[in-house]
């Protein structure tokens, strides 16, 4: 093992904070940050010497859902000691970062390996109590409800490729939404529901894509390449009031999102109907990568969103 010291500065506007950590193979402590758009700073609101991952706020503002140690737990944002509450998800367990609230705050879509034969996706009500299996066919990540909370957007692997499909939120027929030969991956809807914004690399290297709501067309024709730049792009998250898009960057040539190393959290406008060059703002640099934002952690006001640092 590694005992040199790895040093990381996060630069967010005129403010930074330092996170230093040995390297080893295992995550030995977490920082949940709050970052604000308004003023540019940042704050640490929660630190925990375990891994915790993909903080996801609740329609009503007042926690924040993450995950940790295969369960789910709530945090509440505004509490001056703020400690984890987990919800209570009867047997399942194993639980991965990909879960999020519908746009009512009354249910919450998760992702389980609980079975033991991958992940597979259920819903269940916020307070907790037994999740329904939505989507039994492994493995299988849901990534995001529609703005309507009918349709839970969901990547799955058939035929030995991820893909992106949506399925009715109270069960039902899976519809194929992409079929490009790339690996495809945190699908998304935009906030007036006419996009699903994702990651892929069907370009090549990692950009973000986006297709219409109901699915790319034929051989994806109407997909769209958003990000095009020597850096690999994960995750798109929109901003509830249509006005940003945020993303963890990874550096060039990083093949994959399960690593922790140093990324990127960078914004650009939300594209509108038509794509337009935009600059991209780089927000955020520091120790994460998988874990950090893997879904959507923007404030439902819109004025700051979450994220995840580590040290090894």
């Amino acid at each position: 093992m590694s005992k040199h010291i790895l040093l990381t500065i996060v630069c967010l506007g005129t403010a930074a904070f330092i996170i230093q950590g040995r390297q080893s193979n295992q995550i030995k402590k977490s920082h949940i940050t709050v970052y604000n758009l308004r003023d540019k700073s940042s704050k640490v609101i929660y630190t925990a010497d375990q891994l915790i991952e993909a903080p996801n706020w609740s329609p009503d503002g007042k926690t924040l859902l993450v995950n940790t140690k295969g369960d789910l737990w709530k945090l509440p944002v505004d509490s001056a000691n703020p400690e984890l509450q987990k919800i209570d998800l009867g047997s399942i367990s194993r639980c991965n970062n990909d879960k999020g609230f519908s746009p009512d705050g009354k249910l919450i879509a998760l992702s389980s390996g609980a079975t033991g034969h991958g992940s597979q996706v259920y819903v269940v009500a916020s307070e907790g109590g037994t999740p329904k299996l939505i989507v039994p066919e492994t493995p299988s990540y849901f990534h995001g409800f529609s703005p309507d909370g009918r349709w839970l957007a969901v990547v799955a692997q058939r035929d030995k490729n991820f893909d992106l499909f949506r399925v009715p939120a109270e069960g039902g027929t899976q519809e194929r939404l992409t079929s490009n030969a790339g690996y495809d991956d945190g699908a998304e809807y935009s906030p007036d529901g006419k996009w699903i914004y994702f990651n892929s690399d069907r370009s090549g290297s990692w950009d973000i894509w986006r297709i219409p709501a109901n699915g790319g067309g034929k051989d994806d024709k109407d997909a769209q390449q958003v990000t095009n730049d020597q850096e690999e792009d994960w995750f798109p998250h929109a901003s509830p009031d249509g006005k940003w898009l945020v993303f963890v960057t990874f550096p060039k040539g990083t093949s994959g999102h399960n690593d922790h190393l140093n990324v990127k959290i960078r914004m650009i406008p939300l594209p509108g109907k038509k794509l337009k060059p935009a600059t991209i703002q780089t927000i955020a640099e520091f120790f994460g990568g998988q874990g950090t934002v893997n879904v959507n952690s923007w404030a439902p006001d819109s004025s700051k969103f979450a994220f995840v640092s580590y040290e090894q």
